[in-house]
């Protein structure tokens, strides 16, 4: 395809996000606004190419004012010609410095491949880290699941140290995940990850869990979690108090809220729900940039090398560690 045809069709393929085109299909709804922080890379991708378009058309036709018309065009195809004949001989049209000359705008272009470098890099660091977050939400099933062994018959330390053992738990999910959801984080406007962490907080807090027997949830069973840190901890006296007066409806409380709590992690997790759309979409949009690269970077130029924070890069590593082919 020659560059003007690829900067036609992928202006044509990021404009059409409503049309199911052939981007939308390749990156799953996903576009590469939504992939990473912001909502405004689409967009500005989309009208940098129109802009980009009809400056490669006014080349083809920018010469009629002195009379030379059909030779201006030819020279313009000639160069398209020199410069596709293959990939390597294509990138090797570029100037020194990674610009694409033959537009109008090589600047506004390099700059928009800078873009696409660093959302390449961006969208690899998520896949990372939210693969990581799905791991640890099936471990967060798991430690709700556990306090389902608990019954009447279970003696009172042994309630306390389970429950400790969820707190425990839950607090290392929230060190381990809280700040990549922040401004400066990985995972930094990720619906996925931010519903997630917020989900499993909330089912923490439900006061109906243990309401037919008086209760409003683990709170009143001394596990709570602190607004400003969002880490829980447990109150061993008022759990021991609520065992004395009515261990029947505590243990039917946490028995209630471990179902509870499981079904919400595993809902996170399930087919065609938060973390395995967001995975499948990061997926198809790593693999089209991965697919055309070469024949972007022909007919934008180079772009700047990708300089992620510490955060980024360092989910960066482990998705080429672990993740790349």
């Amino acid at each position: 395809m020659s560059p003007n045809g690829i900067t036609s069709t992928l202006f044509s393929l990021f404009q059409s996000k409503q049309s199911g085109s052939t981007v939308q299909s390749a990156l799953g709804g996903i576009g590469l606004n939504d992939a990473a922080n912001g909502e405004n890379f689409s967009s500005s991708l989309a009208v940098r190419m129109a802009t980009l378009e009809a400056q490669s058309v006014s080349l083809l036709l920018g010469s009629t004012a002195n009379g030379d018309k059909t030779s201006s065009i030819l020279d313009f195809l000639a160069n398209v010609n020199n410069s596709t004949s293959s990939s390597s001989s294509v990138l090797q049209g570029l100037s020194t410095n990674g610009r694409n000359l033959s537009l109008f705008d090589p600047e506004s272009a390099y700059q928009m491949m800078s873009d696409i470098n660093n959302k390449d890099v961006a969208y690899k660091a998520q896949f990372s880290e939210l693969s990581e977050m799905k791991t640890a939400v099936s471990g967060m099933q798991q430690a709700g699941l556990m306090l389902s062994s608990v019954s009447e018959t279970t003696e009172n330390e042994a309630i306390k140290t389970q429950l400790q053992a969820f707190a425990k738990k839950y607090n290392e999910w929230i060190q381990r995940f809280d700040g990549t959801v922040k401004s400066d984080g990985v995972l930094a406007g990720t619906q996925a990850a931010e519903i997630s962490l917020y989900e499993l907080e909330q089912s923490v807090e439900n006061i109906f869990n243990g309401a037919k027997d008086g209760f409003h949830g683990l709170s009143d069973l001394g596990l709570t979690i602190d607004q400003n840190t969002n880490l829980a901890s447990l109150d061993a006296s008022k759990l021991e108090a609520a065992l004395a007066t009515n261990k029947k409806g505590a243990v039917n409380t946490i028995d209630e809220f471990s179902a509870n709590f499981a079904k919400s992690a595993e809902l996170l997790n399930s087919t065609n729900n938060f973390i395995p759309n967001r995975l499948n979409n990061l997926d198809r949009v790593i693999d089209y940039i991965a697919d055309n690269k070469a024949s972007l970077q022909a007919e934008f130029g180079l772009g700047d090398l990708a300089r992620p924070s510490a955060q980024i890069a360092k989910a960066l590593t482990t998705y080429e560690q672990v993740y790349s082919l």
